[in-house]
């Protein structure tokens, strides 16, 4: 979806920016997983109707709120249901994997659906320490590479392994003798990359592996880091527009819109010297700090953002940051666990007179406690 914005001077040329969804897939009070992945793939047909750019699906583990662990097979199921939206993870958690596998599997989906399919890494553990454990638990934690690391080694499977040209045999990997591996299958063309983050760090990152750098706000929306990110993006990306990710409610009225988006929180903890991580209670904080192993640990409340009010609202407030950071595309988190307004949202910034299409079973009120943990 690309929303035009006019400009007061009308000698100047109208601008327009994109809209993307990114879904966490949310399980309402007393529905099941199996319902709330469901309505995942109502949302993202949904979001096709309504012109979206992107789906992205997040990747949560040990989670009792969060119902898809592994977005590459959601991605692919929801790749089968739409036609033309691309899809996407947002992200793939990359500490807890295979570079290699990971580039296969997006392959994979790049060979089945060409030109459709985004790989969105990013740098956090995406659940608890016990999850993380759990997934790292076959690795030398001495020998593992750093995410920079993992990264760059992803990016060579991806894109540096060339395909032989058509019709010529692969001598590299005939019986002869193997040289080259390859992530197979080899697609028209790979998915599109980007990086997920909240920190100079990771947009410098973004930058050296010359892929797209996502700013995750939803999850760290201090105004000065988000400026920082940007800056650092764009000085050593040649001049590239961040996309932002950030948090949004849409209703029927202002004070409905204020209603859904009340009592988000968000909370930095840290353990000892170890990597912080943003968590949104601080019944997780405290679960952290005991998973972790406990001792000296610091918890600190962030900045929580969520851009509320009617569709007029908030499309104002999305222009202003359009206009003030050269944003070219927003990819909209809706924290709301409530089936109906979570839906109705997306339709009403998408159009404000769209029908909206039904909601599935469960109509539970209220905000997720989103997992969504990143570290800093």
């Amino acid at each position: 979806m690309t929303l035009p914005t006019s400009h007061s001077d009308p000698a100047q040329r109208e601008s327009a920016f994109r809209l993307s969804v990114l879904d966490k897939s949310p399980i309402a009070a007393g529905e099941t997983a199996a319902e709330a992945l469901a309505r995942s793939v109502f949302l993202a047909q949904a979001a096709e109707a309504w012109g979206y750019h992107r789906y992205w699906l997040a990747e949560h583990h040990n989670s009792a709120g969060l119902a898809c662990p592994s977005p590459e097979i959601l991605v692919a199921y929801v790749l089968a249901q739409t036609r033309r939206i691309r899809v996407g993870s947002g992200g793939v958690m990359l500490q807890h994997y295979s570079p290699y596998k990971i580039a296969e599997n997006f392959n994979l989906l790049a060979s089945l659906a060409p030109d459709r399919v985004d790989l969105g890494i990013g740098k956090a553990p995406g659940g608890l320490p016990l999850s993380t454990r759990a997934l790292q638990d076959a690795f030398d934690a001495g020998r593992r590479p750093d995410f920079a690391e993992l990264a760059f080694e992803l990016k060579r499977y991806l894109f540096d392994a060339a395909a032989p040209a058509s019709g010529e045999a692969d001598e590299a990997n005939s019986e002869s003798g193997e040289k080259i591996v390859r992530a197979t299958p080899l697609p028209p063309a790979p998915a599109q990359p980007f990086l997920l983050g909240a920190s100079t760090e990771s947009a410098t990152l973004a930058a050296r592996l010359g892929w797209d750098f996502v700013y995750a706000a939803h999850i760290n929306a201090a105004t000065s880091d988000l400026e920082h990110a940007f800056e650092t993006y764009r000085s050593l990306s040649g001049g590239r527009a961040p996309l932002l990710a950030i948090s949004v409610v849409v209703a029927r009225t202002e004070a409905d819109a204020a209603r859904l988006a009340s009592g988000f929180r968000r909370f930095r903890v840290q353990v000892g010297d170890g990597p912080a991580v943003n968590v949104t209670s601080l019944e997780q904080a405290d679960a952290f700090v005991r998973q972790s192993g406990g001792g000296a640990h610091r918890i600190e409340e962030r900045e929580a953002r969520i851009v509320h009010g009617t569709r007029e609202d908030v499309l104002r407030e999305l222009d202003g940051l359009h206009r003030r950071h050269g944003i070219d595309e927003f990819v909209v988190d809706t924290p709301i666990t409530a089936a109906t307004d979570r839906i109705a949202s997306l339709g009403l910034l998408a159009d404000g007179n769209l029908p909206h299409p039904p909601a599935s079973p469960s109509s539970a009120s209220g905000l997720h406690p989103s997992f969504a943990i990143t570290e800093t």
